[in-house]
């Protein structure tokens, strides 16, 4: 196996884990804005404030990984 092939198989692979561990990040602090909100409903505009914010952080770093997955892909080809 060489060097391009062993690319082709193994970066989607990671670009893949990187959604799955955004989404699993993304999850949880969904339930810990929805616990929050549940025992402090006067707060919940500063709440969703900071999950929007915490929200745009976590789907930054999925696209970093396929912003970075493209390069290589151009760099290889």
């Amino acid at each position: 196996m060489d060097y391009g092939s062993a690319f082709a198989f193994s970066a989607p692979l990671a670009v893949g884990l990187a959604a799955f561990g955004s989404g699993i990040g993304l999850g949880l602090a969904v339930k810990g804005a929805m616990e929050a909100l549940g025992r402090q409903p006067e707060a919940s505009g500063k709440i969703l404030t900071i999950l929007i914010i915490g929200a745009a952080l976590i789907e930054a770093l999925t696209i970093y990984a396929l912003i970075v997955f493209f390069i290589t892909l151009g760099k290889t080809g």
